[in-house]
């Protein structure tokens, strides 16, 4: 969009991040919401929404102009209501306009009219103005009394107090000029506040319960005065997380950063969305060691005993809130309408640890960075096991603050952190890590199916591997997985094809090549066509054998 002259009070449409034009007003933002550095941009309410950001100026054009434009390119039922939002505002602003014009014309032609009534009789004018001064000079003394008086009686009470207890009402008529005992608003909020605009009233920070209830989100607040027992028993039940399952609960892991008694967790109040195979075992570990924790998931199968709300009401009542979900798309969507951005404000902190791409990293921090936000990402490597047993590996990067304030809650979760700088750095570097464990499994179920068809044993193969340079767990769990056809999923297959995507397209962006992970990637899209995308990744091996 090209840059235009725009000033406080125009109405505009805005664009923000991957989102359409949408139509707002500029305002001014609240006394705390700094201005982001550099270009110059504008503080903007986006009509039937409760959304608001600092938005560039070459990313504004005027509403009016541009009206018939954005109305063709955009189709959408909520674009529409936007759109009648701002039409329902500009009549109501028209009405008001004619009627303050129309009362204007009426005083001008009764103040004419008293003037011609007064002109004949200049002589009882100069007696009347001059008994009126005295009047006015008499009730002023007596005004003055009185406010001294109060004053000294009730010094604590608001000017507004005394005012209502000055004024003695006659019983059953109504005050004369109450209007004038209301605090005045300025005409920016008279404007944002009117009619079809009230949604745009600032979101105060949620502490009672919301009625309308969504049945996608787990609240439970345990306070650390809480006995520790009863706070991993309510985790675990409501998260399906127990011995008969995993043979071991994070609590049994023995080696494990998660059960490190040194540890003294946050006094923030931490949320977290999304309970996935990772995100489970996350939040069990922040509980167990004493966090106070909110957390909401989409799916509603993983829902335990409470109905919950949105990820906005998380935003809204925690200090710090991680994600954790499945791919770009959903780190996107989680945003959205009640999603976290209507419950972001200055200095509400988000930490992003899905495994997604650098370009919707670095989107997503700008968006919430716009709202006086602060952003990390921190994608974790790991598997469902290693994160029941608060071992994963977290690769941060962005607000080096934020990650500082998250250190007891990545000591819970995780055998070791890195900060790898600004943000998409992280994103980069998980891509990286996943491609080479992806293309390392596939080379796996290759070998052991090239095993196979020549007549070699495959365990044999197993422990000859085992005893040699390329010995590891994961080299160990995978081959028992395929020896045993158990593809229980520890890491889902169709993350790791969804991963390699991402690498080849990130060395597509560089032009480096990536013929290894490329060759990976279609076995695995091979196994997904063979219906195995929600078994583990070990069961790429079913692409080979059939």
């Amino acid at each position: 969009m090209a840059a235009v002259s725009l000033r406080l009070g125009d109405l505009v449409w805005g664009k923000l991040g991957r989102y359409p034009p949408w139509p707002g007003k500029i305002v001014n933002p609240p006394k705390d919401l700094k201005k982001p550095r550099g270009k110059k941009c504008f503080f903007v309410k986006f009509f039937g929404t409760e959304d608001h950001a600092w938005i560039k100026v070459e990313q504004l054009k005027p509403y009016h102009a541009h009206k018939e434009e954005m109305i063709k390119i955009n189709k959408g039922k909520r674009f529409q209501q936007a759109v009648d939002a701002v039409e329902e505002f500009l009549r109501r602003a028209k009405g008001k306009d004619q009627t303050s014009s129309h009362n204007s014309a009426d005083d001008k032609n009764r103040r004419n009219s008293s003037e011609e009534r007064s002109r004949p009789n200049s002589g009882d004018e100069k007696r009347k103005l001059s008994l009126s001064e005295g009047k006015v000079k008499k009730n002023m003394g007596e005004g003055k009394k009185r406010v001294s008086s109060g004053s000294s009686e009730r010094g604590s009470k608001s000017p507004l107090k005394r005012a209502q207890e000055q004024s003695p009402r006659k019983r059953g008529r109504p005050p004369k000029d109450e209007k004038d005992l209301t605090i005045p608003e300025s005409s920016t909020v008279k404007g944002i506040m009117a009619g079809p605009m009230a949604a745009f009233k600032w979101q105060p920070a949620v502490s009672e319960p919301v009625k309308d209830a969504d049945p996608h989100f787990h609240h439970f607040l345990l306070s650390q005065t809480e006995k520790p027992a009863v706070c991993y028993q309510a985790i675990t039940k409501k998260l399906k997380i127990c011995e008969e399952e995993t043979g071991s609960t994070s609590i049994q892991a023995a080696d494990s950063t998660a059960v490190n008694g040194s540890i003294t967790p946050t006094d923030k109040k931490i949320g977290f969305l999304g309970l996935g195979l990772m995100g489970s075992g996350i939040v069990s570990n922040l509980l167990k060691m004493g966090h106070t924790v909110t957390v909401w998931n989409r799916t509603a199968e993983k829902e335990g005993a409470r109905l919950g709300r949105t990820p906005a009401e998380v935003v809204s009542t925690c200090d710090i809130t991680f994600a954790c979900v499945s791919d770009p798309k959903a780190a996107k969507d989680v945003l959205g309408p009640s999603g976290v951005l209507q419950g972001i404000r200055p200095g509400k902190c988000y930490v992003d640890m899905s495994t997604v791409d650098a370009d919707t990293v670095t989107e997503l921090a700008q968006v919430i960075v716009s709202r006086g936000g602060r952003f990390l990402e921190a994608p974790v490597s790991g598997n469902q096991q290693l994160s029941n047993d608060g071992m994963l590996v977290i690769l941060a990067a962005g607000d080096r603050g934020l990650y500082e304030d998250c250190s007891s809650c990545f000591q819970a979760m995780g055998k070791t952190s890195f900060f790898l700088g600004e943000v998409g750095n992280a994103a980069k570097m998980m891509l990286i890590v996943n491609m080479v464990q992806g293309s390392f499994m596939a080379t796996i179920a290759e070998g052991l199916t090239l095993a196979q068809v020549t007549g070699q044993s495959q365990q044999t193969l197993l422990d000859i591997l085992n005893q040699g340079q390329l010995a590891s767990i994961f080299l160990d769990q995978k081959c028992q997985n395929i020896l045993q056809g158990n593809f229980k999923p520890d890491f889902y297959l169709k993350y790791i094809q969804k991963d390699l995507r991402l690498a080849i397209a990130l060395g597509d962006a560089v032009n480096h090549p990536t013929p290894m992970a490329a060759a990976a990637n279609e076995v695995y899209k091979r196994a997904k066509a063979l219906d195995q995308s929600d078994n583990d990744m070990s069961a790429v091996y079913r692409a080979y054998i059939h």
